[in-house]
This record gives C-alpha cells, structure tokens and sequence, in this order.
C-alpha cells in the first residue's frame, strides 16, 4: 500500500487524480503485491540458505562454490560450515543450528549436555569466527576427506534428533528425519568408496524403516518387543542390509559400520525372540572400542539384559556414569527393576526419568509404567 502510494504521488500530478481513489490505490497495491510474491518465488533455495550464513561468518565472509563437485545446496552448505578451524564439535554444533534449523535445546540433547553449556559453545565458536575472520566459502575437492567426519556426524545428529525427538509431542520428526537420508544419499553417490559413508546410509534406512511402528493405534510408545512388525519397511531394511554388507567387506570398519549392523540385526528378525542378542552384544564389544562412551555402554547393557538375563543387564548398566540427566538411562533401570519384580526400585526409576526433559508421548508411557509399578508396589505391601 506504501508503494501504491508512492505511485499515486508520482502519477496523479500528471494524469490527475481518478474519479475513484481508493479503488485506484487497491488495484495498484495488489499488482505491486502480486509482483512481489512472483519475485519472491523466483529466489533459489540456495540464496535463502546462505542467508543463514549471518548467523556465522564475519562482515566480509565469503561463501564461494566454485570448482567443487558438491551440487546439493544444503549439503555444500554443511560442508561450508565444517571448517576444520573450529573444534569438531563446534562444527557439528554450529552447522545443526545454522543450516539445520535445530534449536539450542534440541543440538543440547543430542550432545546430553544442558542447554546453557551449549549455548556458550555455540557463542564462543562465533566469536572465534569473527576474531579470526574465517572465510566462509565451500571447499575445494581436495579439502572434502577432511571435512567429511563432521559432515557424518552432523546427518547422524539431524537423523537422532528426528528419530527420538528430545521435546514435542511425538517421538518422530518425520520431516526432517527425511532429509537426514536424503543427505546421507547424497553423501553416499558423492564418496561411494568410503565404508563409512555406506555405514550411515544403511543405519539410518534400517533404523528409520521402524518409524511406522513406533506409536501403537492408540498413538502409545510401542518398545521394539511390542511393534507390529508388518508395519517396517522391509525394502529398507533389506536395502541397509546389502549396504553394510558391502560396506563390511572392504575390511575398514568403523563406528556407523558397526551400528548399521546392529539396526540391521533388529530390522531382519522376524520376531523379538528370533533377535541374535549374543550376536548383538559382541557388537556393542567392539563399538566401544570405537566409541567408548557412556550412551553405547548403556545400549550394551540392554543387550546384555537380553542374552544373558536382566539382572546381568542391571549390573553392566550400573557401571555406566554422566546419564543422570536423560530420561532413557532411567526408564531403562527401571525397566529392569520392574522385570526383577522389585516395584519400589522400579517406581523411584521411573520417578527420576519423568523428572528429566522427555518428548510428550515418553512421557505418557513413562506415566503410566509408574502407575503401574506404583500399583504392584501396594499390592505387596498389603499382603
């Protein structure tokens, strides 16, 4: 309407002003609008997400794809911001939140450290940008190898966001779980020699071939001994299988290898007793090696639970330190005290994991698995 207006003040002293102003300015407005919303469509996905760029480089930053062999827009960008000048987590960290478009609570979640902590990582990583005037620009081909185990890890941590969401209502962001496959494609058709590269590919298809089954008809937490199976994608999951498989035979293992193995494991039983969990647990052996943290020796202990009984589980989860703040590690003890029959262990379990950040639909599970302990826990008080 401004813009009309500017027109009418330019016009009217020629022409003379018409018989009809007002419908004079709303026609002019609504073709200036209509020629704004054509220009708009016209910009490319790549001017709007180099914008996001602000968020990064300095004043004069530049952002430059010449001579590289990455095509896709996103996945340039990604690259672009894995600058080998920061530490490897503020790379993953500043490229989840700058191109990515996950929250400061959501990339917090996926590193299992407090939102404040990884605010101050994210504004310390900007800060050395700005002082150290880091170019931003996509790199060459030659500087692709360096920069492609952030660039995993990143899609990995866009794909575990999705796939179990730290907050919202459900436990599926189905969206952007799609474009974390979608890069990991990608990625696969750009380096297709590296094992690893295949092993992301293949873990996230058989992990996401599951995601259908995840919530029951009643939109409940389905755990994976109670899914209908019928509803996996099992072309996916045969897919990941050929993908690991070949990945398996150049003799290079590594970490996305290994747990691309292990999806693969659950995705090709055809019932839960039907699981290979000695199998299983000889796998989170080795991904330790990899990846000695505390969340694969958390997975571990639930496999050991299943091949070699629960109160072994309990005892190799005991051992596991830094997750008293995530609300898996506590559903899970509690689900091996409620499996021991000890409700009241059980009940303060499940306590402790409803008093921690959870998405709405754990939350609903997590509630009633109190009430229901809570109510075996009276029940033999009174006997």
């Amino acid at each position: 309407m401004q813009d009309a207006v500017v027109a009418a003040l330019e016009a009217w002293p020629r022409t003379g002003v018409p018989d009809n102003p007002g419908a004079w300015l709303t026609t002019v407005a609504r073709r200036k609008a209509l020629d704004r919303i054509r220009r708009e469509s016209a910009r490319t996905s790549k001017e709007e997400q180099a914008a996001s760029l602000s968020l990064l480089a300095s004043d004069d930053g530049e952002v430059d794809g010449s001579g590289s062999m990455v095509r896709d827009d996103v996945l340039r960008l990604v690259f672009t911001c894995c600058h080998p000048a920061l530490s490897f987590e503020a790379q993953v960290a500043l490229t989840l939140r700058a191109v990515c478009g996950l929250s400061t609570d959501d990339i917090a979640a996926v590193f299992l450290v407090p939102s404040s902590t990884m605010g101050q990582r994210i504004t310390r990583a900007k800060r050395k940008i700005a002082a150290a005037r880091i170019p931003y620009r996509v790199p060459s081909d030659h500087e692709l190898p360096d920069r492609l185990p952030p660039v995993l890890k990143v899609v990995y941590a866009v794909f575990t966001s999705a796939h179990h969401a730290p907050s919202g209502p459900g436990p599926v962001k189905v969206d952007l779980a799609a474009e974390a496959l979608r890069l990991a494609r990608l990625l696969h058709g750009l380096v297709n020699d590296e094992p690893e590269v295949a092993g992301l590919l293949a873990l996230l298809l058989a992990t996401h071939a599951r995601a259908g089954a995840r919530l029951d008809d009643d939109g409940r937490v389905a755990l994976l001994a109670d899914q209908d199976r019928s509803r996996w994608d099992h072309a996916a999951i045969a897919e990941a299988a050929a993908l690991i498989d070949g990945a398996l035979r150049r003799r290079r293992p590594g970490p996305y290898q290994v747990q691309a193995a292990i999806s693969c494991l659950h995705g090709l039983a055809a019932r839960w007793e039907d699981t290979d969990w000695p199998q299983i647990v000889e796998l989170y052996d080795l991904l330790l090696r990899f990846e000695p943290t505390a969340v694969v020796a958390l997975n571990r202990a639930v496999a050991v639970a299943e091949a070699q009984g629960v109160a072994e589980g309990l005892a190799a989860l005991d051992g596991v330190e830094g997750l008293e703040d995530w609300h898996l590690y506590w559903s899970t003890k509690a689900d091996f005290e409620r499996r021991l029959g000890r409700w009241d262990e059980a009940a303060a379990a499940y306590g402790r994991a409803l008093a921690c950040e959870a998405n709405d639909a754990d939350r609903v599970f997590l509630a009633e698995r109190l009430a229901e302990v809570q109510e075996r826990a009276r029940a033999g008080a009174g006997r």
